[in-house]
Parts: structure tokens; C-alpha cells; sequence
């Protein structure tokens, strides 16, 4: 089970990485076999199903989206729990609000991610 302490630090910690740009750190967070789904990913990777499996493929995803973006700062609005996941909502690119349901595995690695984005 998630515990609010847990959450609220991963959180912090996921929103600072991201906004230090270092793309090691922000792929620290996730396993090997990671599975992203985001609807970025059709748009940038021209992969419709809206999905990419594995480090180095989010890797290299995720690298363009840093040179497209190189002003990107994520601010936290609120973290939400559940039973093996957290939903880390905030402020994104573009001005949109995204939430970022993360799914962890026993090390407290994520697994697996989906991405909404109020359009």
C-alpha cells in the first residue's frame, strides 16, 4: 500500500526532476520494462497507439520532448493515492493541466504510467 508520506515525497521529487531537465534522473524513477502511455507520444513519436515500452524508447521520447521544450517547468497542484499507484496532478506544458497516474512495482519503481491532459 501507498502511504501519503511515500506519495507526497515521490511527488516532490518527480516534479523537481523533471524541471532540473536531467533525463537520468527523471528515468531513475522507472524500471527497465517501463510502459508509458501518453497522447504526446502520437504527436512527437508518431506512434499511434499512444504507447511506448521500455527505458530506451521513453528515453529518446522523452529527450525530444526536452529540446522541444527547453523551458518546461511543472508545477505539483495535488498527489491522490490508491492501493500500488499514485496520481500526481499539475500544471504541464502549454499551460494544460495533466494527471499522471504512476504504478509502482515492489522496489517502488514505476511500471507503468498514463498521462491526461485537460485540452
Amino acid at each position: 500500500m501507498i502511504t501519503t508520506e511515500f506519495a507526497e515525497k515521490f511527488a516532490q521529487e518527480w516534479v523537481s526532476s523533471w524541471n532540473s531537465h536531467d533525463l537520468d534522473r527523471i528515468l531513475s524513477h522507472y524500471t527497465e520494462d517501463c510502459e508509458i502511455n501518453s497522447p504526446f507520444i502520437v504527436t512527437l513519436m508518431k506512434e499511434t497507439s499512444g504507447a511506448l515500452k521500455g527505458k530506451e524508447s521513453v528515453r529518446a521520447y522523452w529527450a525530444k520532448g526536452l529540446q522541444l521544450i527547453p523551458d518546461l517547468n511543472f508545477e505539483l497542484i495535488e498527489v491522490l493515492i490508491g492501493v500500488d499507484s499514485i496520481t500526481i496532478y499539475y500544471n504541464a506544458v502549454f499551460g494544460k493541466h495533466a494527471a499522471e497516474v504512476l504504478f509502482f512495482d515492489d522496489n517502488f519503481k514505476v511500471h507503468r504510467s498514463v498521462v491526461h491532459y485537460k485540452l
